[in-house]
């Protein structure tokens, strides 16, 4: 059935839509071809190049002291702990980036939870995630990938950022060398040659006739000298080695200028006869070619609308199949939800009751042990050395309070008994 499904419409395309990576992850990829397995590491070099068109670097790893992602870093398994926890940051950065506020995952945070915020913030961005949320759990392949581009996409609309169209630098042309051949040389050239070589050179020449006079007069003089020439004698081999010592110099080289456009012209017409020649042998092999082509395409058109019309009954029960298959993945979602939110009510119950636990046990060990009451024993006995040390005191007080007064009032009545004694003394004189 999925193979006819795939005959009757092209290769990410159902029912007439073209759907997006995610949808339908799993049953698509023998759809998309053979390369389809390949395609992740094009969308991860994707998420790299707008990561760092958000500034990644300094706004996210810098803050965390991460490492930056290489460019193949969640197209293949390497530490499923680590990416999985990378997945995760990047994502509440890059939903906050997109103006909505998202926590960042903690390391004792429920990742069944975390990953089911991430899709929701996905849906409500208008994007589709059709694929179960345990792919996300190993923290890379291709579902991840897609996540994280989405979320990337979004942001970049957040803030404003437009694709521009790219600016190729303008490529000077390169003059053509044409190889120096001194055998091929016509009088003309050799004419304008000798020209420039006169105009140029004017200050190295010297004048003809001052020549011939010098010349004569030396003549002369050797004349005068010698009436008769002697023989040569200059030995052959070293005539030899001076003439080839010389040979070089006198040789005439007239270089032939690039610019000139009698060369480009010779140019021109070359090349012109070389693209008729080639396209003589080449026009018949295209010609044949788009033959092949169009026939082709004709039993390709042809066939694809008999199996449509064969197979629309099937299709039709596909399409029916695929919206029973999306209401109960929509249930599912729902119930995910709601077994996520009581499993983060047991957690805090649980949290609580362990705190509870605490406290008894804490209270039991405190009841249970006897160092207070041997505490409290030794401190009713201290009191009670006390309370006999302060009674002898008070005791003592007591006494010598009472000695006092007893003193007092001894030494008063001696004092009355000495004032009456002088006046009685008195009167009887």
């Amino acid at each position: 059935m999925a193979a006819a499904a795939a005959v009757a419409a092209p290769a990410g395309v159902e029912d007439g839509v073209p759907r997006s990576r995610g949808e339908g992850a799993g049953e698509a990829v023998v759809e998309r071809g053979p390369g389809a397995a390949y395609h992740m590491f094009v969308v991860m070099e994707d998420l790299v190049e707008k990561l760092k068109l958000l500034h990644y670097e300094e706004d996210l790893l810098r803050k965390h002291n991460l490492k930056p992602p290489s460019r193949h870093y969640f197209a293949l398994p390497t530490n499923p702990g680590e990416q999985f926890y990378m997945f995760c940051t990047l994502a509440a950065w890059l939903i906050n980036k997109a103006g909505r506020p998202f926590e960042q995952h903690q390391e004792y945070d429920d990742p069944n939870a975390t990953i089911s915020n991430i899709l929701s913030e996905l849906r409500l961005f208008g994007r589709t995630a059709d694929f179960p949320p345990s792919k996300l759990k190993s923290g890379y392949g291709e579902h991840v990938c897609y996540v994280l581009d989405c979320l990337a996409e979004e942001a970049l609309k957040y803030i404003g950022f437009t694709w521009k169209r790219p600016t190729y630098p303008v490529e000077e042309l390169e003059e053509e060398t044409v190889p120096e051949d001194d055998a091929e040389l016509t009088l003309n050239k050799v004419d304008e040659e000798f020209v420039e070589e006169e105009t140029d050179n004017e200050e190295n020449f010297i004048d003809l006739n001052v020549l011939k006079a010098q010349t004569y007069r030396l003549d002369m003089n050797e004349s005068a000298k010698q009436e008769d020439i002697l023989e040569s004698t200059t030995d052959a081999a070293e005539w030899s080695l001076e003439v080839e010592r010389v040979l070089p110099q006198l040789k005439v080289t007239i270089r032939t200028d690039n610019k000139d456009w009698r060369i480009h012209v010779d140019q021109m017409h070359q090349h012109k006869s070389g693209i008729e020649s080639a396209l003589k042998e080449t026009k018949g092999f295209l010609d044949k070619l788009h033959n092949e082509i169009s026939r082709t395409l004709e039993k390709i058109g042809s066939r694809e609308k008999y199996i449509n019309n064969q197979l629309e009954h099937l299709v039709q029960e596909y399409r029916a199949a695929q919206a029973q298959l999306s209401e109960a993945r929509e249930r599912y979602q729902q119930g995910n939800g709601g077994v996520t939110e009581r499993t983060k009510l047991l957690s805090e119950v649980t949290e609580e009751l362990e705190k509870v636990k605490q406290e008894m046990e804490e209270k039991g060990s405190s009841m249970t042990d006897g160092a207070p009451l041997v505490k409290i024993k030794q401190s009713l006995t201290k009191l009670k050395q006390e309370t006999v040390q302060m009674d002898i005191r008070i005791g003592v007080v007591e006494h010598t309070l009472l000695q006092s007064k007893l003193k007092e009032k001894s030494n008063m009545t001696r004092d009355m008994h000495a004032t009456i004694i002088p006046e009685s003394s008195v009167g009887s004189y």
